[in-house]
């Protein structure tokens, strides 16, 4: 099993969303973070103040799949998250080793749980 955390444009939640739902993906996690990597930020004016933002909102999508999975969600992810334009900023997916899963309600684990 594996657990899968993207980090996406806000802008681009909806095409991650239906790329992932084309593979019968329906279950993932989604929080509004922020953070910055190349983009650095930006300069926003404030009361005609000039002033670094350098966090930028940012959505994390976390899925935990089994490992058949994992290729064709990454896929989706990166079709939807890249848009068009290849824009900086378009974000990076971290894919970790998950070792169990277990759903509360049945006491199900492992790949059952997920």
């Amino acid at each position: 099993m594996k657990y899968i955390i993207a980090m996406i444009r806000p802008e681009r939640l909806d095409a991650v969303k239906r790329e992932l739902q084309k593979i019968e993906v329906n279950r993932l996690t989604v929080s509004s973070v922020a953070g910055y990597g190349a983009q650095k930020g930006h300069l926003e004016i404030y009361k005609a103040m000039e002033h670094e933002a350098n966090l930028l909102e940012k959505i994390k999508i976390e899925i935990a799949v089994e490992d058949v999975f994992l290729q064709p969600i990454i896929e989706a992810i990166k079709t939807g998250a890249k848009g068009n334009d290849g824009y900086i900023g378009s974000g990076k997916i971290f894919v970790l080793p998950l070792e169990d899963a277990i759903r509360i309600r049945t006491n199900e684990t492992g790949s059952d749980a997920i």
